[in-house]
């Protein structure tokens, strides 16, 4: 356990435990990537399974994770992130996003071989493929996204594991959610143009390069930018022309993402309840996010520099 320069006294509870096999590390703030790097550098063993401190695994978790090591050419594994405290309409919108939104992009992304993302809650990584690109950098705010894609590029696969479930807390205040969207979608755009010269690479670099790579550009930037000009001619049509006709070419969009949203659901073995909230999703969480995402957009336009966004955690139990 690494505690880096914490101000809560979390290292003294541990210390009060004396929990056998848990040794705890204290050291001055100096930053996840580098917390993490001091884990793997008193790791004594080959693979190195990372998870933060607002995650619980499951008891089977790091089993399943870590049964794809038998495959020598794989480097990491990511597991299944699941939001814990899903309760109230914030709470259910976050639950489908991770559900529909981050793990079957990642179901797609292991098919095609360029998965571009482990996060931080929860990763198993072979000590070597670690020591190969040195580690975690702190070039990014995404560190986990920028270790991932170093990973590829050093020829490594880098898979994904459904059923390794992780538990964690996600933001419970518009505020908190936010400031982490703004880190993690700036940190993704700045993993992606540090690691844009795998589009001229072979391999696995060629493939993140050349398929995964583009993906995300679509998905993290150009889709984004354009879905609010498509709401504007929406509503456009609604006032200016038949309603009746918008109306009913919206329903067939609207169709496919419930479908979607209902088979991301059943793939991940969740129930199908929360898909109600899916209407306020579109008309109000999906604005926000594109708001925060015009934000990083211009930060990275102007050159801004963005700090580590912190999160009140209030903590769970099992």
């Amino acid at each position: 356990m690494i505690d880096d320069g914490s101000t809560d006294d979390t290292a003294e509870i541990v210390t009060r435990l004396s929990l056998p096999g848990v040794h705890l590390i204290r050291q001055a703030n100096a930053g996840k990537p580098t917390a993490l790097n001091t884990g793997i550098a008193h790791a004594s063993h080959d693979l190195i399974v990372m998870v933060d401190g607002d995650t619980i695994f499951e008891p089977s978790t790091i089993t399943r994770l870590v049964q794809h090591f038998a495959d020598p050419s794989v480097g990491a594994i990511s597991g299944n992130t699941k939001v814990f405290n899903r309760g109230g309409v914030l709470g259910r919108w976050q639950h489908l996003e991770y559900v529909v939104g981050s793990n079957l992009e990642r179901r797609t992304f292991d098919v095609l071989g360029c998965l571009p993302n482990i996060p931080g809650a929860i990763g198993a990584f072979r000590r070597e493929a670690l020591l190969d690109v040195g580690g975690l950098s702190s070039d990014t705010l995404a560190e986990d996204t920028d270790l991932t894609m170093a990973l590829c590029r050093a020829g490594w696969r880098v898979r994904y594991e459904n059923t390794a479930v992780a538990w964690t807390e996600v933001p419970s205040t518009y505020r908190q959610l936010w400031g982490q969207r703004y880190r993690w979608t700036f940190g993704t755009y700045q993993a992606m143009w540090k690691h844009r010269h795998a589009l001229l690479e072979r391999g696995t670099a060629g493939t993140l390069g050349r398929i995964g790579l583009p993906l995300l550009v679509m998905s993290r930037l150009v889709v984004p930018l354009a879905a609010p000009a498509v709401d504007v001619l929406l509503l456009y049509s609604v006032c200016f022309r038949d309603p009746r006709a918008v109306a009913l070419g919206s329903l067939q969009p609207l169709g496919l993402l419930l479908a979607l949203t209902v088979i991301s659901l059943r793939l991940d073995r969740e129930s199908i309840r929360p898909v109600w909230v899916l209407p306020l999703q579109l008309f109000f969480y999906r604005q926000f996010l594109y708001l925060v995402l015009i934000q990083s957009v211009v930060a990275v336009l102007v050159g801004a520099r963005l700090r580590w966004q912190r999160i009140q955690r209030t903590g769970f139990t099992v």
